[in-house]
């Protein structure tokens, strides 16, 4: 049987190994640099930015969603951000990650949030195909934007 739970401390390692599945997946097998150190403090500290949901079933877990708050200044109100959604590729089409993301709808629609919101890999046509199952529009006109490495170093000794 599988359950949907809120991550629990000691499923931080576990959370971690899925990661570096997921960027194995989306091509990016050395881009980890998290740690399950700085993982457990990030989810479990006494001020956590960060959440979790994880898929366990018979005691394993086999997928997780790490989401953070956002913030509508035309909504008034906060929002949920899905940083990573992933399933084991072996635990994959039986509702898993519908579930996942249901929990999160739940979450927001609970707390009176007005939307969840991710980005996806453009060449992911199978979560591309899934999201759109869901009713999940694409936010045409936008496109992602990263300031990072030497780029936020320089901008940020301007100021």
């Amino acid at each position: 049987m599988s359950l949907i739970r809120p991550a629990q401390p000691h499923d931080a390692a576990a959370i971690l190994r899925l990661i570096h599945e997921l960027a194995l997946f989306e091509r990016e097998p050395d881009a980890v640099k998290n740690t399950e150190a700085e993982l457990s403090a990030h989810l479990f500290g006494p001020e956590p930015r960060v959440h979790a949901h994880v898929l366990e079933q018979d005691g394993e877990v086999l997928g997780f969603a790490l989401w953070f708050l956002t913030y509508s200044t035309w909504e008034g109100t906060h929002g949920i951000h899905l940083e990573d959604l992933y399933v084991r590729q072996s635990a994959r089409g039986a509702g898993h990650g519908k579930a996942l993301l249901s929990t999160l709808a739940q979450i927001a629609v609970e707390r009176g949030y007005k939307r969840v919101e991710w980005s996806v890999l453009d060449w992911n046509t199978p979560a591309i195909g899934f999201y759109d199952s869901l009713g999940a529009g694409t936010m045409d006109g936008w496109s992602v934007r990263r300031l990072e490495g030497s780029a936020l170093a320089a901008l940020g000794a301007t100021a």
